[in-house]
């Protein structure tokens, strides 16, 4: 018996040690030799300032800014807090919040339908991108508040559309902070 549990605690700390600590040193080591930048977390910086993440969404507010998906998470892209909001389509809190988005993207009523995403929250609740037609649809509003022309705008968004991976995965997408990025490029802006 006694030579069991040996045997046993000897096995144990040995998987321990094993799976605990050198499997994650050296799954660690090979991302960081092979995808250095992914494995910092795809970190984004401008003249020498970390502005955020190409993974995790921003809350951009200023109407000089291409807005992202409205976020769950917390207060707003709140990583620690990430999740959906887990309503159904007939819950009243739901159809509220749409509502808001809809009137704030879409106050007079005038323009065509706002795109889903722009008034639906994402899973995670940190979605960094919105979809080109999200994106093409804020063209007027960002580029009256710039002062710049609309196909100016308008070509800014095509530049920035990441196609299916491999042509197939996923959907056509816009990295919103990658795009306000290059707009304040393209045309500074003091507002957020």
């Amino acid at each position: 018996m006694k030579k069991h549990i040996i045997t046993s605690l000897l096995y144990t700390a040995v998987t321990a040690v094993l799976l605990g600590v050198v499997y994650p040193l050296a799954v660690t080591a090979i991302a960081h030799i092979a995808f250095p930048r992914q494995a910092n977390g795809s970190l984004i910086s401008r003249n020498g300032t970390l502005v955020g993440s190409h993974l995790i969404g921003q809350n951009f507010s200023g109407p000089g800014y291409f807005w992202s998906r409205p976020s769950a998470a917390g207060n707003g892209y709140d990583a620690s807090n990430s999740g959906g909001s887990n309503y159904a389509s007939t819950n009243t809190a739901l159809a509220t919040r749409v509502a808001a988005s809809v009137q704030t993207l879409n106050p007079k009523g005038t323009n065509p339908a706002v795109p889903i995403d722009l008034a639906t929250a994402s899973a995670s609740g940190l979605d960094p991108d919105i979809s080109p037609a999200a994106a093409y649809y804020q063209v007027a509003r960002v580029a009256s508040e710039r002062h710049i022309s609309e196909d100016a705008t308008r070509s800014l968004v095509s530049s920035h559309i990441t196609t299916r991976q491999f042509g197939l995965l996923g959907e056509p997408r816009v990295n919103v902070l990658e795009l306000n990025l290059d707009l304040d490029k393209l045309a500074p802006s003091a507002a957020k």
